[in-house]
C-alpha cells in the first residue's frame, strides 16, 4: 500500500504512522503544501493521509494553496482512493465536500476522552476504534459532517470528533499519531495557545504520562491495519 501525505507545516509529521508503514513495507511520499511541492496523480498513491496544521481550511487569502488542495483532495475521493484526514486534514475533507468548518465553543487541547457511536459499531472501521478512549486534541475549529457521512465519535466539547464516508474515506478531529517528540514539537510552535482555558491543558500536563502516548499510536495502529486490509481486499471495499 503506497502512501502519500500532505503536510501543512514543517513541525507537523507524521508521527507514529512513519514507523507502521516503515514495518509493513508501505512506500511513503509527501507534499509539503506550504512550500508550493507538486501533488502526485492519483495513480502514485493508495492512501492519502492529510495531517494537521494551525491554519484553517478558511484561510486561503493567507494561504492560497488551501484552494488547490481541497480540489486535489476532492479528485483523490472521487478517483476511489483511501483518504485519512486527522485535525486539519478531517476538517479538508468535510470542506471539500461543501460541509462548514467554523469556530468551535471551546478550543480543545491536551488529553480528553471521546466515545464512539452507535452507527460505528455497525462499520468495519468502527472496530478500529475504541468504544472509549482518552485520545489527544489540538483544535479550535469543528465542521458541519459531510452530507452521506456516518458520525463514527464525540465527547462533551465537540460533537463532531470523527466521521467516515463509505468504507475508505476517515476523518478525525484528534490525533492518534501523536508521539512524545511530536507533542513537544507542538509545544515549542504553539505554546502561546496554552492560555488558561476550561479544555486546555498545560504544557505539564500534556507531558506527564508518556505511556498514553504508546497507547494512541495502537489505536493509530490499528487504523491502519483496517486501510491496508481494504487494500488488499478491494473487492470489499463497498
Amino acid at each position: 500500500m503506497k502512501i502519500h501525505w500532505l503536510q501543512h507545516v514543517a513541525f507537523e509529521g507524521l508521527g507514529s504512522i512513519a514507523g507502521w508503514a516503515a514495518e509493513n513495507g508501505c512506500p511513503v511520499s509527501g507534499s509539503r503544501m506550504f512550500a508550493g511541492d507538486a501533488l502526485p496523480a492519483n495513480n502514485a498513491f493508495d492512501l492519502l493521509v492529510i495531517m494537521g496544521g494551525p491554519m484553517s481550511v478558511n484561510d486561503e487569502v493567507v494561504h492560497p494553496w488551501l484552494v488547490d488542495e481541497k480540489r486535489y483532495v476532492a479528485q483523490a475521493m472521487a478517483a476511489g482512493k483511501m483518504v485519512l484526514g486527522i485535525c486539519l486534514g478531517a476538517q479538508m475533507i468535510a470542506s471539500a465536500n461543501g460541509a462548514r468548518v467554523y469556530p468551535n465553543d471551546y478550543p480543545e487541547i491536551g488529553w480528553f476522552p471521546v466515545k464512539k457511536t452507535k452507527a460505528a459499531k455497525k462499520m468495519p472501521v468502527g472496530h478500529a476504534l475504541a468504544d472509549k478512549t482518552e485520545v489527544f486534541h489540538w483544535h479550535g475549529e469543528t465542521f458541519d459532517l459531510p452530507h452521506g457521512a456516518v458520525h463514527l465519535a464525540r465527547n462533551r466539547v465537540c460533537e463532531n470528533q470523527a466521521f467516515a464516508m463509505g468504507q475508505r474515506i476517515v476523518g478525525l478531529q484528534y490525533h492518534l499519531e501523536t508521539t512524545p517528540e511530536s507533542a513537544r514539537a507542538l509545544i515549542q510552535h504553539c505554546r502561546h495557545e496554552l492560555v488558561k482555558a476550561p479544555h486546555v491543558q498545560t504544557e505539564s500536563e500534556i507531558q506527564s504520562q508518556p505511556n498514553r502516548f504508546w497507547a494512541l499510536n495502537r489505536e493509530m495502529d490499528r487504523l491502519l491495519d483496517y486501510f491496508i486490509s481494504i487494500h488488499r481486499t478491494p473487492i470489499m471495499t463497498e
